[in-house]
């Protein structure tokens, strides 16, 4: 709530009004039916003075996690405010009881009227307290014979955790038979359910609510309810629901009659689906796009009125029995299930016969210990060891643990690359268990950050697997477990500006064209602000009703639920059934199911999730390790695993300190780039301290300038900076005084201000979520007096405070830094010392980093890597090392390191299939071919094959041009469709001569085949059109002093416009001999806002800037030139 609220009337205290719970609810996770999101339901329900309310969304409990959080947290804050009221007195009691930003529950005068404040807070928090939230879903059973009969429409809510199970299982059934987002169900099912069911024969543990049709015939409606009482017995109704229809009175006395004639008792219910009247446009609006129609042409599929919201109950004591409403009270009461009584029990097969999980556990800990610290480990590690496992144990975690370290260990085996992260880096146990690679000699471990005893949620712990064999360890997780024990968390798709822009605009019938056009002036970073003022450069009037509606609809829908996909790698598994837990659906993927529930519903009903997550670095590094050239005889021998990599090379931090990190892990970005050369990193923290401090929390914390100030002075002069006492420089020591990481704020609450380790992570926590709860005022508070308390300046702690506030923007934690930091280093170093090798790995890993192929290779090409083109004759799937020739190796080695050469694969032609490539490899080995039939015959390829060959300039050694090549491959193709089970060679014919397509002409086929060129830049071809425009090159601004105006022109490869950069885009525009930093401020962004979202090829004025190595441009005016580029497609990319 946005404020706290007391409802119009409290249940009980006005006897004038009945009691009433709401038995027929669904939500937006009824997707694209519900116009309300479940925490909206709860407060509306609460405001209202109902007794309760069930959430029955269709075939599905997805959005019961949201609600339950909905009222745990209405409790708590309304508690929260009657201590407050106690502790301050009544006089200094501000909260705001009342809101009136809605329509108000009419009636009687409150009998509390007149009490004071306190006393109105109290009564307040116990009808919180008293609101039953019911758990339950609404289910459609159609004839298992496919007969035409009308589906029977249940309400199935769960009495207890019994029933809550049989529902899930339930739900799991129907999901698992159906496509996603469908599902079938029989009322055999329930009446009649197969031996693996047979449990959920009657439903045992649900009331069953009959939804029957608006008007039904009376013996249908009597056979139904007899179906009801035959299967449920006495835990059957009938819901009554009048919703002001034309018939209400005749459907009213049918379900009265039915009632009488089956002795299945009537319930009033309401058919809800939004929590307010207002909200009816969008509820139709929702019902278009679900039909794929405009409103105008949906007719009677929309609902009559706007009854389908949560009614006053003076409204539903004059509209219902009053025997109706008493009955919903009776549900109700024979319900007890919360959420909160969910209890996860964590697979324990992994612990051996003869051993416990904890015994086990150690056993396992001890034998890591032994080999990753041979020769013992420090006593104060020693001991954070021991507090480690026996909290583990004390928490009952040991199988959690057990389970990654067996899901790691299978990946280990099989030789996939995988690294935990996050907080679980914290941990010696985890690192003991080789789940993470962070040692404590490397980084400050905080248990705390990880787990305390304090705190309530489960540990997270992230493992990341190479991207492209992830997939195996996915399915020996299922195989291990099997489907009924294993499943992905959900990952919840919602609508953002653009969909919700497009969606509404198509439902409201506005032309095609004109939704398009506004949706693509729309940019990623608006989230919907500013809309009506920027619709008039589309030929709109801003103060029309449509586009008014348009715009009001488009900011109701955005965070709206789409649909459940996949989470990136969460997975949930269980001891027993899963299915009992939670229902499980089929994902989209083949071979994949997912719960329905995503990794946030999961923390706040503290169930245990293990993140198997894709890390396309990882492949890489893999693919790169393997490809190394083996070393003459003699020479020491070239790492082969991640280990082996030389530690502090400084040939690779040279590179990086020169910012030379395209394709570089986590360091490639444009504004990690841009700090390279201040910060200068010379030592594996340095990285750690780089991967963290380019991010909103230390940026908003006004942590970066003052260390990097610091940090040059301790360069320049050799002298550390001066600390308050040894307690700081203990825990700030490292980064010279000043918190970069959440563990340091963390540890300076223990250390210097006595916290415990689980209040220093509520603290920590907090930083996490202040802006969106507003709860860090109180941990602020207690740190400031615990400080100065301890004999610490109060400017000192009111400055960490102030750095504090910085975390409620992202920033990594230590441990997370310093695991990625090794990969950073890692794929630094392979850059720097195999360059062809790195290369080849990175295209043969896509998608993945920050550039596109086309970048990555021409970076690579302007560091001494040749690179040949796609070549059927030679060319594998996969992009391939070739030695370098011997007389062009010796003319290299003189002049520059010798590299071997990266020959593009196959895999990089656009539509070029795996399997017709490995035909291509396979005939290849037998001999080589001598024309492109002779290709096309043995290895099987179509028409299709030969094509995107062609296209891609790939039969260029068979074939001559491009053009000749596209001339013969059709021939090819047309004989090998018709060939004889005998093959005979054609008569030898003279080969048709056509011209070679002009440079550009090849240059634009290549990028549309391949998505780059190796024949020449784009910009070369314009070279001499950009210098008569006074167009600078790249190497041009390079030499250029500092302030001076220039002009300069290239493709955008990159948009990035981070949160912390208030509106700034920082975009990247390259040509044929580099690349240029442009910096475009807010006010031009806007003033040029179609040039900055569609150029394809921008020229840019402005001022060129210059500080050390740190170089950009500063841009005054752009001008879009992509139409000298023709037909060439070159894509960015943009990130927030």
């Amino acid at each position: 709530m946005s404020a706290l609220s007391l409802p119009a009337s409290l249940p009980g205290l006005l006897p004038a009004l009945p009691d009433y719970v709401e038995l027929h609810c669904i939500s937006n996770f009824t997707f694209l039916t519900g116009a309300s999101h479940p925490g909206e339901l709860i407060e509306r329900a609460f405001r209202l003075g109902y007794s309760g309310l069930a959430l029955t969304d269709e075939c599905s409990v997805a959005g019961t996690a949201r609600a339950h959080d909905a009222i745990e947290t209405l409790r708590k804050r309304l508690h929260d405010a009657v201590a407050r009221s106690a502790a301050r007195g009544e006089e200094g009691v501000d909260e705001p009881l009342l809101d009136n930003d809605e329509e108000p529950d009419a009636g009687a005068d409150d009998p509390h009227a007149h009490a004071s404040r306190h006393q109105r807070l109290q009564a307040l928090a116990r009808a919180a307290d008293a609101f039953s939230l019911l758990i339950g879903s609404r289910l459609s059973l159609t004839p298992a014979d496919g007969s035409a009969r009308p589906p029977l429409r249940l309400g199935l809510i769960a009495q207890h955790r019994e029933g809550f199970g049989n529902l899930s299982e339930l739900i799991t059934l129907g999901r698992r038979r159906a496509q996603k987002g469908t599902y079938r169900l029989h009322p055999e099912d329930l009446a009649a359910p197969a031996a693996d069911e047979a449990h959920l024969r009657g439903m045992p543990g649900c009331v069953a609510l009959l939804l029957p049709d608006y008007c039904a015939e009376p013996e249908l409606l009597r056979e139904q309810a007899e179906w009801c009482r035959a299967v449920f017995g006495e835990r059957a109704w009938i819901a009554l629901e009048q919703l002001q229809g034309h018939a209400d009175a005749l459907h009213r006395a049918r379900l009265e009659a039915v009632s009488a004639q089956t002795g299945v008792p009537l319930a009033a219910a309401g058919a809800v689906t939004m929590h307010v009247r207002s909200r009816k446009p969008l509820s139709d609006v929702l019902a278009a796009i679900r039909l794929g129609q405009p409103l105008t042409e949906c007719g009677m599929a929309l609902a009559p009125n706007a009854e389908q919201h949560l009614r006053m109950r003076q409204v539903l004591s004059r509209l219902y029995p009053r025997e109706a409403l008493a009955q919903t009270l009776k549900i109700a009461e024979s319900c007890d299930f919360s959420l909160g009584m969910l209890r996860y029990e964590y697979p324990e097969e992994l612990v051996p016969a003869g051993e416990t999980p904890i015994s086990y556990l150690r056993k396992e800990v001890a034998r890591g210990k032994l080999e990753r610290f041979p020769n013992g480990l420090k006593p104060e590690w020693e001991k954070q060891l021991e507090e480690e496992l026996q909290l583990i144990e004390e928490k009952h975690y040991e199988p959690f643990f057990l389970t990654v370290h067996d899901i790691v260990r299978f990946a280990r085996g099989e030789g996939i690359l995988c690294q935990g992260r996050g907080s679980a880096a914290n941990s010696l146990v985890c690192f003991c268990l080789y789940v993470t690679e962070v040692s404590p000699e490397q980084a400050n471990l905080l248990f705390g950050r990880f787990l305390s005893r304090e705190r309530d949620e489960p540990p997270d712990i992230d493992v990341d697997f190479e991207h492209q064999r992830r997939e195996e360890v996915i399915q020996y997780i299922y195989k291990k477990y099997g489907r009924h024990r294993a499943a992905l968390a959900a990952s919840l798709i919602t609508y953002r500006s653009r969909s919700a822009l497009r969606d509404v605009g198509r439902a409201l019938g506005i032309d095609a064209s004109v939704v398009e056009q506004v949706v693509k002036g729309q940019a990623w970073w608006d989230g919907g602000r500013g809309f009506v003022e920027k619709i008039a450069r589309y030929g709109l009037d801003p103060e029309s009703p449509a586009v008014q509606q348009w715009a009001s609809l488009t900011a109701q829908l955005r965070g709206f639920p789409r649909h459940l996909s996949q989470h990136v790698g969460g997975f949930v598994i269980a001891q027993h059934k899963l299915s009992r837990l939670v229902p499980i659906e089929n994902a989209a993927m083949a071979d994949r199911s997912v719960i329905q529930w995503d990794k946030d519903d999961l923390e706040s009903l503290g169930l245990l999730k293990v993140d198997v997550l894709a890390l396309g670095m990882l492949s890489a590094i893999r693919r790169a390790l393997q490809m190394i050239p083996n070393p003459d005889p003699g020479r020491a021998a070239l790492p082969t695993r991640m280990e082996d990599i030389p530690k502090e090379d400084q040939q690779t931090y040279d590179m990086i300190c020169k910012a030379e990190t395209i394709g570089v892990f986590q360091i490639e970005s444009r504004a990690q780039q841009s700090m390279l050369p201040r910060l200068q990193p010379r030592q594996y923290y340095d990285l750690v301290v780089e991967v963290a401090i380019v991010r909103p929390g230390p940026i908003q914390g006004g942590m970066v300038h003052p260390y990097l100030k610091r940090r040059e002075a301790f360069r320049r002069t050799g002298k550390p900076p001066t600390y308050f006492n040894p307690v700081i420089k203990k825990v700030l020591g490292r980064t010279l005084g000043v918190p970069i990481f959440q563990e340091q704020v963390m540890q300076l609450a223990i250390d210097a201000a006595g916290f415990s380790p689980g209040q220093a992570d509520q603290l920590r926590r907090s930083m996490a979520a202040w802006r969106r709860r507003g709860d860090l005022r109180q941990h602020q508070d207690a740190l400031v007096r615990a400080l100065t308390g301890n004999g610490y300046p109060e400017s000192f702690a009111l400055a960490i405070c102030k750095q504090i506030e910085g975390f409620g923007e992202y920033g990594f934690p230590e441990s997370h830094a310093a695991s990625f930091a090794k990969l950073v280093y890692i794929s630094a170093w392979l850059k720097c010392h195999h360059p062809a090798a790195f290369l080849c790995a990175l295209l043969n890993s896509q998608p993945m980093g920050f550039y596109s192929p086309s970048q990555l290779v021409q970076d690579a090409s302007r560091n001494g890597v040749q690179v040949l083109p796609v070549d059927v004759t030679i060319s594998r799937w996969d992009s391939t090392l070739e030695p370098v020739q011997a007389d062009v190796a010796d003319a290299q080695a003189r002049t520059r390191p010798q590299h071997p050469r990266v020959r593009l694969g196959l895999g990089r032609v656009k539509g070029m299939r795996e399997a017709a490539a490995l035909r291509i490899e396979a005939a290849r080995a037998q001999r080589p071919f001598d024309s492109v039939e002779d290709l096309a015959l043995r290895a099987s390829l179509d028409r299709h094959d030969i094509d995107v060959l062609a296209a891609a300039d790939a039969l260029a050694p068979l074939a001559g041009n491009r053009r000749q090549a596209r001339w013969q491959a059709r021939a090819a193709a047309a004989h090998a469709a018709h060939r004889d089970l005998l093959y005979e060679a054609p008569p030898a014919e003279a080969a048709l001569a056509l011209p070679a397509p002009r440079l550009g002409e090849d240059v634009t086929a290549d990028y549309a085949s391949l998505g780059l060129s190796l024949k020449s830049h784009p910009l070369a071809l314009l070279r001499h059109k950009l210098a008569a425009m006074r167009f600078a090159t790249a190497s041009q601004l390079a030499r250029c002093a500092n302030g001076r105006r220039v002009r300069a022109c290239g493709i955008v490869t990159v948009r990035q416009r981070p949160s912390t950069a208030s509106g700034t885009i920082f975009a990247t525009i390259e040509d044929e001999t580099g690349s240029v930093n442009l910096i475009l401020w807010p006010d031009l962004v806007e003033r040029q806002r179609k040039e900055v979202l569609g150029a394809t090829l921008l020229g840019v004025v402005g001022t060129w800037q210059r500080q050390g190595d740190v170089r950009h441009l500063v841009a005054k005016e752009l001008v879009d030139l992509s139409p000298m580029l023709g037909r060439l497609m070159v894509g960015s990319r943009d990130f927030h």
